[in-house]
């Protein structure tokens, strides 16, 4: 199995006193590795309105390459503008994925709406940036990755990466609400896409993680890369009921394939859990693995999903 060495909370925006629009939350971490510093972009949000709705925005902040506690800089705005009227993203980009690409920096993001008889839909969207990932550019107005017959709802948490000449967006795809003490709750499993450029996509059509806990198990933020031999992936899971206590709440699961298509999930392996106490003992989530200087190192949430930032471990040994 993996060991991770848990290392602390990393960045907490509400340590910052920064603008009103990252007030809180700082959600999946996703990195950007440049020369003298580590770019993490997440999520945040300001507080919510008079009816208690929250938009999101997305940003970065640059940890010191040298000392990844040292916070170099943070976004004095928010890297993408929300959609204008009817749009798919108009009330949120959430969560952020980033790869370079002929010179660009390319994001795919998560561009959420709000419906009425449920909280809200999501779909994928693509924007560039042409100054090193500061401001990103959306592709059009509209989405990359949508609903269909097969994925009737809430696509969502896109991975982006590239190997042997293919792209590969991981995502998840909602299958299922269930109404929980009163309110509507999705269900949503782990899919995967290939492309040829990037933009237009052709669906896998299946699920890639099994459900260990239960047939209504949530999945989300599907983190692959390739070492020895192998291709990895670190996720999250939660129940469908209770998910906001300790007991029910995020976990972080593993899974390994030789071929990107066909996963054999091992949560056993995944090396970390919650605390016995502080701002990740009731869940974690949102996994995010980066290599830098020699050190593989993992990213994630905490209580809330997010809250109050996120936190970094460091692997003790391999990645086999």
């Amino acid at each position: 199995m993996f060991h991770w060495k848990k290392l602390g909370q990393i960045f907490v925006p509400q340590e910052i006193h920064g603008p009103e629009w990252m007030a809180e939350f700082a959600q999946a971490p996703a990195t950007l590795i440049m020369d003298d510093v580590v770019r993490v972009y997440f999520s945040c949000r300001p507080r919510p309105d008079d009816d208690g709705n929250y938009v999101s925005y997305s940003a970065y902040v640059d940890l010191d390459r040298k000392d990844l506690f040292k916070i170099r800089s943070v976004a004095t705005k928010p890297i993408l503008s929300l959609g204008g009227l009817g749009e798919f993203d108009e009330f949120g980009t959430y969560p952020v994925s980033v790869i370079r690409h002929d010179q660009k920096v390319r994001a795919y993001y998560a561009g959420w709406t709000r419906c009425e008889s449920v909280p809200f839909n999501v779909a994928i969207g693509v924007a560039e940036s042409d100054d090193d990932g500061r401001a990103f550019v959306k592709l059009g107005q509209g989405p990359v990755l949508s609903c269909s017959p097969s994925e009737p709802f809430i696509l969502s948490g896109p991975k982006i990466r590239y190997f042997n000449g293919t792209w590969y967006l991981f995502y998840i795809a909602g299958f299922k609400w269930k109404i929980v003490d009163g309110r509507p709750e999705p269900v949503y499993k782990i899919r995967m896409a290939e492309s040829s450029d990037g933009i237009s996509w052709v669906k896998l059509n299946k699920n890639l993680i099994i459900d260990r806990i239960e047939e209504d198990e949530a999945q989300a933020s599907p983190d692959v890369f390739y070492a020895n031999g192998l291709y990895h992936m670190f996720f999250c899971y939660r129940y469908s009921e209770g998910y906001r206590s300790s007991q029910k709440g995020y976990r972080i699961g593993y899974a390994y394939s030789h071929n990107l298509k066909d996963w054999t999930r091992d949560d056993s392996r995944a090396g970390i859990d919650v605390s016995a106490s502080g701002w990740d003992a009731e869940m974690i989530s949102y996994p995010h693995v980066f290599e830098l200087d020699g050190l593989t190192y993992l990213l994630y949430l905490g209580n809330q999903v997010g809250r109050f930032g996120f936190g970094m471990a460091v692997l003790d040994g391999k990645l086999e």
